[in-house]
């Protein structure tokens, strides 16, 4: 392990939750070498975009948010009979984009049959995740849109706390989006309302809610 590697280490050992560290002119062998030696399991968010490198340590109201969300995954999953795979906060990269990036939670929806049941993934030759969840709480986590772009993330889900938008990839870039692409049905409008009302009447009564208008919605499609 380098010095500077050692350095890197030592200073996410002292992020309090929320916090951030941003170096820049850090090379992809530096970034790889950070990745190995943290190894999965750990709990940072780290970002590499050509030569800027920045990490975040998750505060427990980011970590919440995140299994929120999660949960709206699960029901959906549950209630249209569709395999969709957490891949949680697996770090994505792309070594000739000379790009990475470690969202809040990623899914394979549309592709979940052709990923099945790998334990890593290869974006050389494997699809993008579906899905990108990016929670911000102190900090816009849109700046890391650029990465998702050239990862081929086609839709990111974006949660502030109190704002929830969507964002499809379309020419390279992000464009909001008033629906989901992986559920047409479910606009950025019903999810800011689950959101909401996980906040004021609790997850299990929000969860409930959600359940039934999504039965409800799908006994009406023809």
């Amino acid at each position: 392990m380098s010095v500077q590697t050692e350095d890197y280490l030592d200073a996410i050992s002292h992020l309090p939750p929320g916090g951030r560290l941003t170096l820049y002119e850090i090379g992809w062998e530096e970034y790889e070498q950070l990745l190995d030696q943290l190894g999965d399991g750990y709990h940072c968010r780290i970002s590499y975009d050509d030569g800027r490198l920045e990490i975040m340590t998750p505060s427990a109201k980011h970590e919440r948010y995140t299994n929120l969300l999660k949960s709206l995954l699960l029901i959906l999953s549950d209630e249209l009979g569709q395999e969709i795979l957490s891949y949680g906060s697996t770090t994505l990269k792309l070594k000739p984009k000379r790009k990475g990036a470690k969202g809040d939670d990623c899914f394979y929806i549309q592709h979940a049959g052709q990923i099945g049941q790998k334990d890593q993934l290869d974006l050389t030759s494997d699809p993008p995740p579906d899905l990108v969840i990016e929670i911000y709480v102190t900090r816009d986590s849109s700046r890391k849109f650029a990465t998702y772009a050239a990862l081929g993330v086609p839709e990111i889900w974006l949660y502030d706390g109190s704002r929830f938008s969507v964002w499809q990839l379309a020419d390279q870039a992000y464009a909001p989006a008033s629906f989901s692409l992986a559920f047409p049905f479910l606009t950025a409008g019903h999810l800011a309302e689950f959101a909401a009302n996980s906040q004021s009447q609790g997850r299990k009564q929000a969860r409930h809610a959600f359940r039934d208008w999504l039965r409800a919605t799908q006994r009406s499609t023809p």
